[in-house]
């Protein structure tokens, strides 16, 4: 039951991880290996605040780490940056649940004006949802560009060919 849990979690990140790629115009072959990050990524996330405990943000970021580290490996084989296939296999792991919340409390909290306790109430919801939302979004970003610091000759020699003589 586990397994179909994390096999079906990562599958649904790897159509989502694609869908997105498709935005951005990718080269062909690069939709596999999107589809493969986004599905490593999500799972590995899911895995550990589900199984293991952890709280979205660190897992947001262990995960993302496991997309950079692809990226920079499987980049090679696209013969493109890594953000062609870092970006859209992050997008699935954006806390869009926070972020619909974030708003929604803002909504909610401007239509309460007059009445003091449902003010306070949904300016705790906006403030605790959108520090949960920007903490995630920003991890994302942290782990997967933290190996290209870890790996700076791996990043540059992507994008740039050695001329034979």
């Amino acid at each position: 039951m586990i397994a179909i849990d994390i096999l079906s979690d990562a599958f649904f990140a790897a159509i989502a991880g694609v869908g997105f790629g498709a935005i951005s115009d990718p080269p062909l072959k690069a939709f596999r290996y999107i589809a493969l990050l986004a599905a490593t990524g999500h799972a590995c996330r899911y895995s550990l605040i589900t199984f293991v405990g952890f709280e979205i943000a660190g897992a947001s970021l262990v995960g993302a780490f496991f997309i950079g580290l692809g990226s920079l490996w499987l980049g090679k084989k696209v013969h493109s940056p890594m953000t062609v296939l870092y970006i859209p296999a992050l997008l699935p792991m954006i806390p869009g649940k926070f972020a619909y919340n974030m708003v929604f409390s803002l909504i909610m909290f401007l239509q309460s004006i007059d009445n003091p306790a449902e003010k306070e109430k949904y300016m705790d919801m906006f403030f605790s949802n959108t520090m949960i939302a920007v903490t995630v979004v920003f991890l994302l970003a942290v782990g997967a560009t933290l190996p290209m610091f870890l790996f700076p000759e791996r990043a540059t020699s992507l994008t740039r060919y050695k001329k034979k003589i």
